[in-house]
């Protein structure tokens, strides 16, 4: 097996690489390493691997590699057994070939509209990522024609066979050209996966990767719910709420660790970054200053991170979530080591959720939703440690000699022990105790639980904000209401009255919120129309 094995050894060409750098992959996983040469040798391929092993790219990349880009024909066909993975593979595709010009990549699949496929089919489609029921439509249309097709592939062929799309598949398979290339991925190899590739395959190169049983013991693990720009604030958050001694953190690519690592160190944090690009002696310092304590707080890719042989690491964040899932199991396995407790926290964008539930079913694990902590909640919590410091302290030193000191003070002076203790207080904590406007409140749930604390909707003052669209546009309160709360994040219900004329409509939002709505909704489209939207005038 190949190990450590980068994608620039590989004879892929230069706008996929750049590709796989921005989508994050450092090196290619054991089933890329094994597929990537034997597809693009042309032979027919049986890969056994499971989801989230980094199948897509396995396939994706020489199937990309080998199309004619001047050619608006169909070349390759992508098998898959539900629309969600269609949409999926699709999106995947499209990331790798986003510097391949005149590249089209379409899913068809049931459920959509099936004239709006066929009219996309019509504008020239190079790949399409299909269901096999939806796939046979289009074959009874003659919208999809196989004549020049060179590659099959059959994603998840278990699961296919398992909802019934046998003879679907075979269907699609006679129809195609003799001479193409098919190519099977399956994570068990049941008798009937055997048959087809025995009747439809040619000298087969069969490749086993079996991802290893991995467990996580002793780690609490916890995700987050974040926007991509609100990253950077929840991470500090949750660094000052927990203020774990040693924390590593991982970013999907370099140029993220880069700055990453410089955000935090001008916030004030003791953090160092490490990826690839480092030379042998700056990673040796760096490690060095992390594993004396120097650095609180380590910055890293996940082939940088290999080396990482750290006892005391008590809290493992996941900036970005890992491309495999066997990389989520040896990121956090670095802290709760030795048969100490650690903390995991990951943090999700969007439809990154659905890729947390393969994790979570990979490794036979919960990872719990948790809030995002409010400034009251750090502010709490920093009184909690500097507390805690204090009995210490007061258990464990002798604290005469002090007492003695504050005791001349106070007799040569106005002040009571309470302000000394207070002014003690504000000197370690700064303003952090005081009243501070949160700027997350643009995350819904904050919103969200303020509400259910005060058990009532806001009742402050409501803002009349004004749009530029209206009835003529054909839209309903629905939309306006769906845009302001997906763009802003504020939920619907702290939303009043909507009320729509022909050309414009008025909404009414809390006064803690319409700058963030305003702000949010600057520039934006509500199905196709470019909006504006300002407070109104009230008399």
């Amino acid at each position: 097996m190949m190990e450590n094995l980068k994608f620039e050894k590989l004879n892929i060409c230069p706008e996929i690489i750049r590709a796989v750098e921005d989508m994050g992959f450092e090196e290619l996983t054991p089933i890329q390493a094994q597929s990537i040469p034997v597809m693009m040798s042309g032979s027919d391929l049986i890969g056994q691997a499971q989801t989230g092993t980094g199948k897509t790219a396995a396939f994706g990349i020489p199937l990309l590699q080998k199309l004619d880009p001047e050619s608006r024909k169909l070349q390759a066909v992508i098998l898959c057994p539900t629309r969600e993975l269609a949409i999926q593979v699709a999106e995947e595709l499209r990331n790798l070939a986003k510097y391949m010009h005149g590249i089209k990549v379409l899913p068809i699949y049931g459920g959509q509209d099936i004239s709006r496929q066929i009219r996309s089919l019509k504008g020239g489609v190079q790949v399409i990522i299909g269901t096999p029921g939806r796939v046979m439509d289009h074959m009874r249309r003659h919208t999809v024609r196989f004549q020049d097709l060179k590659t099959v592939v059959l994603d998840e062929a278990d699961e296919m066979l398992n909802m019934g799309f046998r003879e679907d598949i075979e269907t699609i398979l006679k129809d195609t050209p003799q001479e193409r290339q098919t190519v099977l991925f399956s994570a068990t190899m049941p008798r009937a996966i055997l048959e087809i590739a025995g009747t439809y395959q040619m000298d087969a190169v069969h490749i086993k990767v079996v991802k290893k049983e991995l467990t996580v013991p002793n780690i609490e693990q916890y995700y987050y719910e974040v926007r991509p720009k609100n990253k950077d604030e929840v991470l500090c958050r949750l660094l000052d709420l927990y203020a774990p001694k040693l924390s590593l953190i991982f970013c999907n690519t370099k140029k993220k660790v880069d700055e990453l690592t410089l955000e935090l160190q001008n916030r004030g944090y003791f953090a160092e970054g490490l990826h690839g690009d480092l030379k042998q002696m700056q990673r040796d310092r760096v490690m060095q200053g992390f594993r004396d304590g120097n650095t609180d707080i380590l910055v890293a890719t996940d082939v940088a991170a290999r080396g990482i042989d750290v006892d005391n690491v008590e809290a493992v964040f996941n900036y970005d979530l890992p491309q495999d899932d066997e990389y989520y199991v040896h990121r956090i396995g670095r802290t709760g080591r030795a048969g100490k407790t650690g903390k995991s926290f990951t943090f999700i964008v969007g439809r990154e959720v659905y890729k947390l539930k393969d994790i979570e079913r990979y490794c036979k694990t919960k990872i719990k939703a948790q809030p995002v902590p409010s400034l009251d909640d750090v502010a709490n919590m920093k009184v909690e440690h500097v507390f805690a410091e204090l009995e210490r302290t007061m258990k464990e030193e002798d604290l005469s000699s002090s007492i003695r000191t504050i005791e001349t003070y106070l007799n040569q002076s106005d002040y009571t022990a309470m302000d000394l203790a207070a002014a003690f207080l504000k000197a370690e904590l700064g303003d952090s105790l005081e009243e501070q406007k949160d700027d997350l409140m643009s995350d819904s749930y904050q919103w969200e639980s303020e509400g259910r604390r005060k058990g009532k909707k806001d009742k402050t003052k409501m803002v009349r904000l004004f749009l530029n669209v209206g009835k003529k546009q054909k839209l309903k309160p629905g939309d306006i209401l769906g845009a302001v709360a997906g763009e802003s994040g504020m939920p619907g219900k702290y939303a009043g009255s909507i009320d729509m004329y022909d050309k414009y409509t008025f909404i009414d939002v809390p006064h803690k919120y319409y700058k963030q709505v305003l702000k949010s909704m600057k520039n934006k489209k509500i199905k196709g129309n470019r909006i504006y939207m300002e407070k109104a005038e009230t008399k």
